[in-house]
């Protein structure tokens, strides 16, 4: 049989430190949200200065690109967008919470139910920033295709 007895008392150092922790664990989802919402302004800033300002910029008309690499583009492109706006709505998660109502039973008591929310919106930023990053690389490279993808042969009539 196993006996459970007390253990030594807390010392001043414990009683600091949970402290600490605890105050710390009380300002962890502010401190997310802040970083998500500097986040979210300084990658929309990029984009909107690379998509805005027309700061790059290649062929005006695909059809002018050899066979093949017009779609290319539009491919890139597309998936630019879907990196984009998958980006936005993660920064969004992150920066103001899940778009879902949690059903009172369901909640966890105040530091661990903010604790894991502040995990969740961690993840959100992290995964929200690759996406927008990734975009801006979608977009970068369908406008090197324009640049440098072959054009369309004289036509001999």
């Amino acid at each position: 049989m196993i006996r459970l007895r007390p253990g030594p008392p807390a010392t001043r150092t414990d009683l600091r430190r949970a402290q600490e922790l605890a105050a710390l664990l009380r300002g962890e989802l502010d401190r997310v949200r802040a970083a998500a919402l500097a986040w979210r302004n300084g990658l929309g800033g990029l984009l909107v200065a690379l998509v805005g300002f027309s700061l790059i910029r290649g062929r005006s008309d695909v059809s002018t690109l050899a066979p093949g690499w017009g779609a290319l583009v539009g491919v890139l492109l597309l998936a630019a967008v879907v990196a984009g706006v998958s980006g936005a709505l993660a920064l969004l998660r992150a920066a103001h919470g899940p778009l879902s109502v949690t059903p009172v039973a369901e909640l966890f008591p105040a530091p661990l139910g903010e604790h894991r929310e502040a995990l969740a919106a961690a993840r959100a930023l992290r995964l929200g920033v690759l996406l927008v990053l990734a975009c801006t690389a979608l977009l970068v490279a369908a406008v090197g295709v324009t640049w440098y993808a072959p054009g369309q042969g004289p036509t001999w009539a």
